[in-house]
């Protein structure tokens, strides 16, 4: 099994109950599709550097996991045919950093 990262932009006017849907959708998706999710952050709603179908902001979920090609194909399926992502990415890595998290509230 590999290690990847995924990260989702949905819309900027989405509720709070809404992004909890998602997050939980994603999530139970790759648990379901042979996969594991190691860890979750949600960065929140922040700036684009550029307008993407005319957000200028977008919430951002970001999803270390542990998964098949099959796993990835379907996350990548449902994320293209859904219509609140607004864009997504995913990286393939040898090893995960859990330890880190980028876009935290506490920064020391």
């Amino acid at each position: 099994m590999n290690f990847y990262e995924h990260t989702i932009v949905a819309k900027q006017n989405l509720s709070q109950k809404d992004m909890d849907l998602i997050e939980k959708k994603y999530e139970d998706l790759i648990n379901k599709n042979s996969g594991k999710v190691l860890k979750i952050e949600k960065w929140g709603l922040l700036n684009l550097k550029r307008k993407i179908r005319n957000y200028s902001k977008g919430y951002f979920l970001h999803y270390k996991l542990q998964g098949e090609k099959k796993t990835l194909d379907e996350v990548k399926l449902k994320t293209k045919l859904d219509n609140n992502i607004v864009r997504h990415l995913t990286v393939k890595y040898k090893k995960l950093d859990l330890e880190t998290e980028y876009f935290s509230k506490n920064k020391n």
